[in-house]
C-alpha cells in the first residue's frame, strides 16, 4: 500500500510542479517581453534574435521559478487530497503525517540536487549569452566603469585592476604578477601602480606612481616608479571591460576558481565565495518550502488552498529577504560565506521543524 501511495503522490506532485513550472516561467517571458518591446523596436532586433533572446533567458526563469512551482504543487498535491478527505482516509489506515512528507522530502531534495547542477552550470553558459545579446543588439549594459577585474593575460601573468574607465582609458590600482613557468605557485615579479594609461601612439601601457618588486629564492628587491613602460602585455584598452566577469556568468567552477585566484594574489575572495555558496544554498529553497508547505496544507483552513498557498508564499518571501540581509552582513564581513549563504537555510528549516511537530500532534 506505501508504495501505490508514493506513486499516487510523486505522480500528483510532478503534474503540478510542471504546470507550474510552464506557466510561471510563460508569465515571466511574456512580462520581460512586455518590458523590453521598446528596446526590441528602437535597435531593430530582428525576431530571429529576440526567439533567441528568450531560448537563453528560459533558463535562468527556471531557476528563479523552481521553488515557486515546488511550493504550488506541494499546496495542490496535499491541500487537494486535504479537501476530498483522501488524506483523512490515508491517515485513518495509519499512516502518519511524517510519512507521508518523506515522500515529499525526498522529491524535493531531488529536484535541488538537479537544480544545484543546471543553476551551477547550465544557467550561467545560458547567461552569458543572453548579455551578450542585450550588448550587441540591444545595446543594454554598456558598461563605462569596470570594478575588480581580475583575469589571465598569459600562462604565467595575472592582472588585477580594482577600476577601469572606459571614457579615459585609465586603469586604477593595477597589480600585475609574473610566476615562474617552471612552477606556477612561485611568483617571480610584481607590479603596484595607482594608476596605468594606454598609448596608442605606441601602442603600450604606461603605469604611474608604483613600485615593482622582484622576488628570487633569497632575495626581495623594489624599485620605486613615477612612469614605468610596459609593452609585453597582450590587451588593449577595449579588452579589459571584456575581460570583466559577472558571477551570474560563472559556473560553480569557475567560481571557486576565482576565488582561488583572488587568494593566492592576495585579494579578498569574500564576494566571490558568497556567490559560490548562495548558488548552492538557493538550490535547496525548493527542500524549505516542501518542509513548509505540505504541513500547512495538510489542515483545512478557511479560505481553502488559496489562503495556504498566500501564507507559504509570505514564508518564501521572508525566506528571500532573510538570504538578502545575511548576504549583506556577510560582504561587509560579519559572516563569514558559507553561514552568509546558508543563514537562511538553517534558520527556516528550524522553523519548518518545529511547525511539523506542531501539525503532527
Amino acid at each position: 500500500m506505501i508504495k501505490i501511495l508514493d506513486k499516487y503522490f510523486v505522480k500528483q506532485f510532478t503534474q503540478a510542479f510542471v504546470f507550474g513550472l510552464i506557466a510561471f516561467t510563460s508569465f515571466f517571458a511574456v512580462i520581460d517581453m512586455m518590458e523590453n518591446l521598446d528596446d526590441f523596436i528602437d535597435h531593430d532586433v530582428t525576431a530571429d534574435i529576440i526567439i533567441e533572446y528568450y531560448i537563453v533567458f528560459i533558463p535562468e526563469i527556471i531557476r528563479l521559478m523552481t521553488p515557486v512551482s515546488v511550493l504550488l504543487a506541494c499546496l495542490f498535491t496535499v491541500g487537494k487530497m486535504a479537501t476530498q478527505n483522501e488524506l483523512t482516509a490515508i491517515k485513518s489506515s495509519g499512516v502518519s503525517i511524517y510519512r507521508i512528507m518523506l515522500t515529499f522530502l525526498v522529491v524535493g531534495t531531488l529536484v535541488s540536487l538537479l537544480s544545484v547542477g543546471f543553476g551551477g552550470y547550465v544557467v550561467p553558459r545560458a547567461n552569458k549569452h543572453k548579455v551578450f545579446i542585450e550588448q550587441n543588439h540591444m545595446k543594454k549594459d554598456i558598461v563605462t566603469l569596470g570594478r575588480n577585474i581580475f583575469f589571465q593575460d598569459s600562462k604565467t601573468r595575472i592582472v588585477s585592476i580594482v577600476s577601469y574607465s572606459v571614457k579615459i582609458d585609465q586603469a586604477n590600482r593595477v597589480s600585475i604578477q609574473e610566476f615562474d613557468e617552471n612552477n606556477i605557485n612561485k611568483m617571480i615579479s610584481r607590479i603596484d601602480a595607482e594608476r596605468m594609461k594606454y598609448d596608442t601612439l605606441k601602442n603600450y601601457w604606461q603605469m604611474i606612481n608604483g613600485v615593482k618588486r622582484t622576488f628570487t629564492d633569497s632575495t626581495e628587491s623594489a624599485e620605486y616608479f613615477n612612469a614605468l613602460s610596459v609593452d609585453y602585455l597582450n590587451f588593449a584598452p577595449a579588452d579589459v571591460i571584456k575581460k570583466q566577469r559577472k558571477p551570474e556568468e560563472m559556473t560553480l567552477r569557475e567560481l571557486k576558481d576565482y576565488a582561488d585566484e583572488q587568494l593566492t594574489t592576495g585579494n579578498d575572495p569574500t564576494r566571490i565565495l558568497i556567490e559560490y555558496h548562495s548558488k548552492i544554498a538557493f538550490s535547496f529553497a525548493s527542500l524549505i518550502v516542501v518542509l513548509f508547505g505540505v504541513p500547512m496544507s495538510a489542515n483545512k483552513r478557511k479560505g481553502g488552498i488559496a489562503l495556504q498557498f498566500g501564507i507559504s508564499l509570505l514564508f518564501t518571501f521572508i525566506y528571500l529577504s532573510f538570504m538578502q540581509i545575511s548576504q549583506a552582513f556577510g560582504k561587509n564581513g560579519v559572516l563569514n560565506p558559507f553561514l552568509t549563504a546558508w543563514f537562511s537555510n538553517f534558520f527556516f528549516i528550524i522553523v519548518a521543524i518545529v511547525n511539523i511537530y506542531k501539525v503532527g500532534k
